[in-house]
């Protein structure tokens, strides 16, 4: 079924953001690409701190980095109090980052966040560690993604 839908969203033309949960997940992703299922570069995004998922420390970002296909666009988010520190271990691995209240509710212990909030301190940590924060353009020039 994953084979079928994958060759009909190529079809269409339209870049699949796909979320990897564990190990296992990105193996399938490495294998669609190699059966030519996934144009490049592939959209992935490395969810971690999931129960009975890739939990959400510096060694499990670094093994699924390190197994990624050639040449993957690739964010990393962490749940909870998590979003923040995997935001910056995003950045140090050479990744994006992905930050919004899908995920964490909270900008500190006990303080409601807005999205707002937590995309500010995400573009923060990003700055500081010396990234930078894409525009609408940069990030559809650098995921490939055509015009409509």
């Amino acid at each position: 079924m994953l084979r079928a839908g994958a060759a009909a969203i190529q079809a269409l033309g339209v870049k699949p953001e796909l979320e990897i949960f564990d190990s296992g997940q990105l193996w399938f992703v490495n294998q669609m690409v190699s059966e030519g299922l996934l144009d490049a570069p592939p959209l992935i995004q490395l969810c971690l701190g999931i129960a009975w998922g890739a939990p959400a420390d510096t060694s499990t970002v670094q093994s699924l980095v390190d197994h990624l296909p050639s040449g993957a666009n690739w964010a990393s988010f962490g749940l909870g109090a998590m979003q923040m520190p995997m935001a910056a271990q995003s950045v140090l691995l050479g990744g994006h980052v992905r930050v919004g209240l899908e995920d964490n509710l909270y900008l500190d212990k006990g303080v409601l966040a807005s999205n707002a909030d937590l995309v500010e301190r995400a573009r923060k940590i990003v700055e500081l560690m010396g990234g930078n924060v894409m525009t609408p353009a940069d990030a559809r020039q650098t995921l490939k993604l055509k015009a409509r």
